[in-house]
């Protein structure tokens, strides 16, 4: 069996739209590390994707409190990334009109992503959306 890639990155930032592609540069970074490039175009988008959705989550809530992203390796095949925020209420997917401008992002990552979820379970309050991608 092969071994695992190693490394696993981890972002806190606050829910602002400037921090998307600090987040989408991080796993960018960690899929170059670990020499899972093939990854990085799919990868990249959900996580996009999942941030957005959390800090618009914040934003028309008003909640201030960090997102947090995390990205890592479950196994050997398995990137897994995981969107956390503090917002209340979950993320559900869509069926906006073709003209919206949103509403996307969830489908986006259902039809993306080898699996995925949104748990609302853990020590801290909120909730947290992930994905998983398989290589």
């Amino acid at each position: 069996m092969e071994d695992p890639p190693t490394g696993d990155v981890s972002l806190v930032f606050p829910p602002d739209p400037l921090w998307v592609r600090a987040a989408r540069e991080t796993v960018r970074t960690l899929l170059a590390a670990t020499r899972r490039t093939e990854l990085i175009d799919t990868a990249t988008l959900l996580t996009s994707e999942a941030v957005t959705n959390a800090i618009n989550a914040c934003v028309l809530k008003g909640c201030t409190a960090p997102v947090t992203l995390f990205a890592g390796w479950a196994d050997a095949h398995r990137l897994r990334i995981l969107v956390h925020d503090e917002a209340p209420g979950v993320p559900a997917c869509q069926t906006p009109a073709d003209e919206d401008e949103s509403g996307r992002g969830m489908q986006l990552i259902s039809y993306g992503a080898d699996a995925w979820g949104v748990c609302t379970h853990g020590p801290g309050r909120g909730k947290a959306t992930w994905f998983e991608l398989l290589h």
